[in-house]
């Protein structure tokens, strides 16, 4: 079965290089025929996503700063006006100071922990807001987590709390936009060698832990998490709203 999405439009937040796992996802929605709008914060960026995407079918890209409202709003008029259904709306973004990730939890600062919930968790809320208005046909909005949200994981801290947060809002979200047939779902892939990753005090050895402990005995692979993303942007994912879906090679299953 090929081109799982032609004739679709994939609006994907979030990529920071060829490695991102967001990156993964926009090569995959080409791959199966979709069309592409990419958001970017800066022009550097723009410049950095356009060089790796030059073979990608993107359509256009827009900026969108998810802790300015205003780009919001001009991200969602965007949307609304280009004349056919947005389909799909992939949210991949988080963000935590780095002084957060490596010293305790419990000397999270205010602003810290305010920061990691508004680009991690919140932005969700405010992306849902932004592109629903354009999902016509109805659609799939889907965001990343980890299973930091759920275990504690050493050094990740913060971005627990908020990935908990973060995977509360797909529940909340899946019930408020059910009944226009737009179905919101996350992700929690397993570690992956990503620059978000080495943010991670010690982040190494969730890396040596996923290739030794996870049933499959390796860790997770982008494209996996990818395919999975297609999934649910697909009508193969048309029943399947609110939930998690773990991509980790089955680390969520295992104890000590």
């Amino acid at each position: 079965m090929a081109n799982l999405l032609e004739g679709k439009t994939a609006l994907v937040m979030g990529i920071a290089n060829k490695w991102s796992i967001a990156y993964a996802i926009a090569q995959a929605f080409s791959r199966e025929g979709a069309s592409l709008i990419l958001t970017y914060i800066n022009e550097k960026q723009k410049e950095s996503i356009e060089a790796i995407s030059s073979d990608l079918r993107v359509e256009k890209m827009l900026p969108c700063n998810v802790t300015n409202d205003e780009q919001l709003a001009a991200l969602k008029t965007e949307l609304e006006s280009m004349g056919k259904p947005l389909d799909v709306a992939v949210h991949c973004l988080a963000f935590a100071n780095p002084d957060d990730l490596s010293r305790p939890f419990v000397e999270t600062s205010r602003a810290g922990f305010l920061l990691a919930q508004e680009v991690s968790a919140y932005s969700l809320v405010a992306v849902a807001r932004a592109a629903a208005g354009a999902m016509t046909n109805g659609g799939a909005l889907m965001t990343l987590t980890y299973l930091g949200s759920t275990r504690v994981v050493q050094n990740y801290n913060v971005m627990g709390a908020a990935k908990a947060s973060l995977e509360a809002a797909v529940r909340y979200l899946a019930a408020d936009l059910g009944p226009s047939n737009i179905r919101v779902n996350g992700i929690s892939a397993g570690a992956v060698k990503t620059a978000s990753l080495k943010g991670i005090k010690g982040a190494s050895a969730l890396l040596t832990t996923g290739s030794e402990k996870a049933p499959l005995r390796r860790n997770t692979d982008p494209a996996e998490v990818a395919d999975t993303a297609v999934f649910l942007a697909s009508d193969l994912g048309r029943g399947v709203t609110g939930n998690v879906i773990f991509v980790d090679a089955g680390m969520q299953i295992m104890g000590l």
